[in-house]
């Protein structure tokens, strides 16, 4: 009598979330879905600049994001999708002690998140960072900042290879 009870409990259970969708389910929370994975990040003249680890975790809700270079210096990022303001938010964090808070959206054609962070001398500077995903499986991510006249400037520019 008690195994049909948690039975009957365990298909009412399963029953009642059957027509819920997952939480984060929708496609805009799939739309950075492309990074995910382990990859080899380039300069754009061919070296090494380090190794990024993409994951999506707690029910595909966020991704997280881990880089090493192997010569001193690491980070990682938080990123997920708020569907109350419809944007992207990133937080970075790394060894040197940066906190870069960005926030965007999907183009259609590439992830644009901006912020603002300081620069070397304590200036703070908006910071963007593109993520731009190629028909050939590999991406690109442009991190520029803007000068004192408004121009972007560009600070890394990486070339993403799957491991």
């Amino acid at each position: 009598m008690i195994r049909l009870l948690v039975l009957l409990l365990a298909v009412a259970t399963l029953t009642s979330h059957a027509g819920n969708p997952a939480p984060c389910s929708s496609a805009e929370h799939r739309q950075f879905d492309f990074w995910i994975g382990e990859w080899r990040v380039y300069t754009p003249d061919g070296k090494l600049s380090g190794i990024n680890r993409i994951t999506a975790e707690y029910g595909g809700c966020v991704i997280h994001e881990r880089y090493v270079t192997g010569r001193g210096y690491s980070g990682e990022s938080l990123n997920g999708y708020d569907a109350a303001r419809k944007l992207w938010h990133q937080t970075w964090v790394d060894d040197s002690g940066l906190l870069l808070l960005l926030e965007g959206r999907w183009d259609g054609k590439s992830m644009i998140l901006e912020g603002d962070a300081p620069d070397s001398k304590g200036v703070m500077r908006r910071q963007r960072i593109t993520w731009t995903p190629a028909a050939d499986g590999t991406l690109r991510q442009v991190w520029e900042a803007r000068d004192d006249k408004g121009a972007w400037t560009v600070v890394f520019d990486g070339r993403y290879s799957r491991k």
